[in-house]
């Protein structure tokens, strides 16, 4: 951080109060200074006018662009007049940090490579930084030299100084100028110390890791080598331990990065060097029994690991790119994946609805969302609630995500014929009770499936719709007759996932006005409202874990006479709606009030199931 008496001069000299007892040792408290150029309520001091006068003065923004910034900031004051400007495009972002660093007195620089020593930039972690918009540069007379965006964030400052336990001197800089020097980082330091990792590899290495069609023993030589074996163990072990739904390979042109999808979200984690790519690719091939002298064509195979005495499947898909073959790994921990249906966060109306539902004889019940939305954990969680010592319980998937013990898993192959509705006719032959189809694709499975419920089956599905109604749509869309839809189909539940508020950094806050208008259109307060203002466990996101928001549609003798009839999705989801059916956005909001998630993740997932 600034040394104490450093900062508070500085901020003295621009005409702020020094910090009281109450407030933070190193200046005002956030809301006094966080709104630099303009203050959410009132002015607060004379920087603000001083930056206006400034931009103006430098013919950076004319009068008739600042009384329309100030226009727009009156009907949303949670906005900095700044970041109008900027999203107006009146203004540059170096023009206006120039006149904020100048009232408070600070250096403002522009940053090249060559100021950045590459040793001092590992002392921060590079999720920190890119998050932060902060660069640390050098040590000078003792002290961190850090440049960043926002030098008013004395919060940000002093857990920098918690961070590297040093004092700061603080340089203002654009965003772009930092993001140019961590693309020039790419490749060379990464969050896990890759040098200790890939420490044996040298330019020999990237001679034995040739492209060439035809150096296939040169390429698994280079895929075994101890260092390439340690990067993919510590990739697969930290992806593991983070939570990570996917690992992301994926090759550019000068550059090799590594995503994981942690609550549905991509994080960048690591950048190894982009000579590594062959072999790493090489080496989960070989893991995954794929053909490593294959790489014009996708593959697709499995991974069954031991971490930490829990047993990891992975399903790895490759793709060829103009760059090299990207790999997604997806992550199926067996361990975590033992959720009942009480687990999955439905309110109790709901869930004891759909407990009734997955206890009928015969039917079909549908789960529909999009890819990663939750449905085969919600189908798994549902199979875990039957009796499997008195019934006889068969899966068709592709492929089978998750061993359930008493249950026959088959798995789809349709390079040899064993397509869901081969799969389906065989099991009917072997006298079930209950059958659980991964997926509806087509008419031909979807006929099956709805002549198996008409004889005495129960059947779990999936459907890739947006919502419960459409389900109906597009099951007549397939080539389905309208009255073997209503004569079969018992119910419909529509999913979604959305982020978890971070129980670690959550707080209260006051909505805008958009978003108290949401929860009043939908019956709630804005009052008690909660959100997470990010923190080491949340990697500064403001959430942590993932709950369902749940749509749930029983099929009713009602509903069957109007599905015979051929309705329009709209026609029906009005219907529905009318009678009571709680939608996705709905139990969204519930959540929300719950204290469970935010109105911008419900309004994220649920914009086109409204």
């Amino acid at each position: 951080m600034l040394d104490n008496k450093t900062f508070d001069e500085s901020l003295v000299k621009a005409g702020s109060p020094k910090p009281t007892a109450r407030e933070n040792s190193l200046g005002p408290v956030e809301g006094e200074l966080r709104d630099l150029w303009q203050p959410e309520e009132e002015p607060q001091g004379n920087q603000n006018v001083a930056v206006e006068e400034q931009l103006c003065e430098r013919g950076h923004v004319t009068a008739e662009q600042m009384q329309e910034a100030r226009s727009i900031h009156s009907q949303t004051p949670r906005k900095r007049l700044g970041q109008i400007l900027l999203e107006m495009g009146v203004v540059k972002e170096a023009d206006l940090l120039a006149c904020v660093a100048e009232q408070y007195e600070l250096p403002f620089i522009r940053l090249d490579p060559e100021m950045a020593d590459k040793q001092i930039f590992e002392i921060l972690d590079r999720n920190f930084i890119e998050s932060h918009n902060v660069l640390p540069l050098q040590i000078e007379d003792g002290k961190l030299v850090v440049a960043l965006t926002d030098p008013t964030n004395v919060f940000l400052l002093d857990e920098i100084q918690r961070k590297t336990k040093k004092q700061l001197t603080v340089k203002v800089c654009p965003s772009e100028d930092i993001k140019n020097i961590l693309a020039t980082m790419d490749g060379t330091t990464t969050d896990f110390q890759v040098d200790e990792i890939i420490q044996d590899i040298g330019d020999e290495d990237v001679e034995i890791v040739d492209t060439k069609e035809d150096d296939l023993s040169s390429l698994e030589q280079a895929a075994g080598d101890s260092p390439i074996i340690k990067f993919v163990n510590y990739a697969i072990v930290k992806a593991v331990n983070d939570g990570a739904s996917d690992i992301h390979i994926e090759p550019q042109e000068k550059k090799l990065k590594v995503r994981y999808r942690i609550d549905g979200v991509l994080f960048e984690m690591m950048s190894p060097p982009h000579h590594m790519h062959a072999a790493v690719v090489s080496r989960i091939k070989i893991m995954a029994n794929l053909d490593i002298a294959e790489r014009r064509l996708p593959q697709d195979g499995r991974i069954r690991v031991l971490i930490n005495k829990r047993n990891i499947d992975m399903r790895v898909s490759t793709l060829p790119t103009p760059h090299g073959e990207k790999v997604v790994i997806r992550i199926l921990d067996v361990g975590r994946n033992r959720l009942t249906l009480e687990d999955l966060g439905m309110e109790e109306d709901t869930l004891a609805i759909l407990d009734n539902q997955v206890h009928r004889p015969h039917g079909i019940m549908l789960v529909t969302g999009p890819t990663g939305s939750g449905k085969s954990t919600t189908l798994y969680a549902a199979l875990r609630t039957m009796d499997i010592k008195r019934l006889n319980i068969s899966t068709v998937e592709d492929p089978v995500e998750f061993q359930v013990d008493g249950v026959t898993q088959v798995q789809v192959h349709d390079k040899i014929g064993m397509s869901f509705s081969a799969a389906l006719r065989s099991l009917l032959r072997q006298d079930p009770d209950v059958i659980m189809v991964g997926e509806i694709r087509d008419e031909e499975t979807a006929r099956i499936a709805i002549q198996a419920s008409l004889t005495g089956h129960l059947v779990l599905s999936t459907l890739h719709t947006n919502d419960a109604p459409s389900s109906i749509t597009r099951m007549i869309n397939i080539g389905i007759e309208s009255y073997l839809i209503a004569a079969s189909t018992n119910a419909i539940l529509a999913q979604r996932l959305v982020r978890r508020i971070c129980q670690h950094c959550k707080v209260p806050y006051e909505p805008s006005a958009e978003h108290s208008g949401f929860m009043k259109m939908y019956g709630f307060s804005s009052e008690n409202m909660y959100c997470g203002t990010g923190c080491e466990m949340c990697r500064n996101t403001g959430y942590q874990g993932r709950v369902g928001l749940y749509e749930l549609l029983t099929i009713d003798d009602t509903y069957r006479d109007i599905i015979t009839n051929n309705p329009t999705v709209t026609e029906l989801r009005r219907l529905c709606q009318e009678r009571g059916m709680i939608s996705l956005r709905d139990d969204g909001f519930r959540k929300v009030k719950a204290g469970l998630t935010t109105i911008d993740e419900v309004m994220r997932v649920t914009e086109t199931a409204i």
